[in-house]
């Protein structure tokens, strides 16, 4: 079942976010704050669909979408998807897919014109997974920490 996350799913979704080597050194699991602040803005911005999937109780994957009005492509809104993760103990069993066509059907349920991801250069699974769904590889992207 994929549903709108709540502030109860934040350590759940924080885990899997932290549970792959690029995540690992990115994420503190261990003091949410942070995140529990940022799951306020998000949920009070009608933009924002960040979502769960459960299985039997448990989170066992996530993602958000964000909904981008913009002028180019004829004033088009693009729907922007972000920090895509299944936990470990559901890989390969096609939750990825289940996620990301819901992603896929709401942004046209939103009158989206585009649905568009980045994804690190050095996860070519994640690239075969998005390429076996249609997404194209067309643009580069880049990125500034500040």
């Amino acid at each position: 079942m994929i549903r709108r996350a709540t502030g109860d799913d934040v350590a759940a979704i924080v885990a899997m976010l932290a549970d792959d080597p690029l995540g690992a050194a990115r994420e503190t699991p261990g003091d949410l704050a942070p995140y529990l602040a940022a799951f306020a803005v998000i949920d009070a911005d009608p933009h924002q669909r960040l979502v769960v999937a459960e299985r039997a109780g448990q989170v066992v994957g996530t993602l958000q979408l964000t909904l981008l009005p913009g002028l180019s492509r004829r004033a088009a809104t693009r729907a922007q998807v972000e920090a895509v993760r299944v936990a470990d103990s559901e890989r390969g069993a096609g939750l990825g897919g289940q996620l990301l066509r819901w992603a896929i059907d709401e942004a046209r349920r939103s009158g989206c014109a585009l649905v568009q991801l980045t994804t690190d250069r050095a996860r070519a699974d994640a690239h075969r997974f998005y390429e076996s769904l249609g997404f194209e590889a067309t643009h580069v992207g880049y990125k500034l920490t500040l």
